[in-house]
């Protein structure tokens, strides 16, 4: 890798309110060593969002809200780019120091590495259910790793489990390789394409990295039924690209709901005062949430139908 990489930043938006200026603002900080450019893909905002990018060194395009989807869209921004790297970046991902993108870089010093993503952890504000499932991510582990490349016999002896931990990439901050991305694009999906692109290159002869050392600020206290239908999506996906069943029969669901419900109340109930009640009745709502989520996502890629309509997450 030369010494001063060209480097684009992508980040789709849609209503990103105020605090956008902030992650410009984080951006334009990384400009140190590197030969910056960053994309915009807007969908459709009407919050000043589109204006905030016009005042700033950034490239704006745009994409209808009802053409959106998470692979085509950053395609669209890829086709653009002129660096040798591009870091996919969420709005609502703030990276936490200056040296975040030298860190998100590292990895690629091994010509192989196709991809790197990036430490998340949770906002300061996060409630204590939030914090713990972002906890148990690949994307909140404190170890760096470097997986691939993965041959098709050695991918077909592992179990659905296996391959999703050894693909894990997470596309709310990640940083690609161009050259690789022009051979391997991303799928046209409603999510998970981030983990369907890692197994790609991971059978294509190239290595997926994983950098802790580059952080960024992210989380969300999303409602219960917003879980669900994100949990029956990404769960569908697992099915269909790894096997992946994690609740597989009725019983198992009942089973998951028993054990998941005290704990998510264990957990609800440390939460201070003025926010208990609210994060108790939260965590009861995601015990069920979840774990249906799951049954009914594998449930419906095994036999080809739709439990419900989920517009996109």
């Amino acid at each position: 890798m030369s010494a001063a990489p060209r480097v684009s930043i992508v980040i789709p938006t849609r209503n990103a309110g105020p605090q956008l200026d902030s992650l410009l603002d984080m951006l334009d900080s990384q400009r140190n060593g590197c030969d910056l450019e960053i994309i915009a893909v807007d969908s459709g905002s009407t919050d000043g969002t589109r204006e905030r990018l016009q005042s700033r060194d950034v490239r704006l395009l745009e994409r209808p809200a009802a053409d959106f989807n998470h692979g085509d869209t950053r395609n669209l921004a890829l086709s653009c780019a002129s660096g040798d790297f591009a870091v996919l970046l969420v709005q609502d991902a703030l990276p936490a120091s200056p040296d975040w993108l030298q860190h998100l870089l590292a990895p690629f010093t091994n010509e192989l590495v196709a991809g790197c993503f990036a430490r998340q952890q949770p906002w300061p504000a996060a409630s204590r259910l939030t914090s713990h499932y972002l906890s148990r991510w690949a994307a909140a582990a404190s170890e760096p790793r470097t997986v691939g490349p993965l041959s098709r016999a050695a991918y077909d002896r592992m179990t659905p489990a296996e391959r999703h931990r050894a693909c894990a990439f997470d596309n709310v901050c990640s940083c690609v390789r161009l050259s690789v991305w022009q051979k391997h694009p991303f799928c046209r999906t409603a999510i998970a394409e981030d983990l369907q692109w890692a197994a790609q290159v991971l059978l294509n002869g190239y290595c997926v990295a994983y950098a802790p050392a580059a952080v960024v600020w992210h989380s969300h206290e999303r409602s219960v039924r917003y879980e669900l239908e994100r949990t029956y999506l990404v769960h569908r996906r697992l099915q269909e690209i790894f096997g992946l069943s994690t609740i597989p029969t009725f019983s198992s669901l009942l089973r998951s709901i028993a054990t998941t419900l005290p704990a998510h109340l264990r957990i609800a109930a440390g939460e201070p005062g003025g926010r208990r009640t609210r994060a108790l009745l939260r965590g009861a709502g995601l015990a069920m949430a979840l774990p249906l989520g799951q049954y009914l996502g594998a449930k419906a890629s095994r036999e080809g139908r739709d439990y419900f309509r989920v517009d996109g997450v």
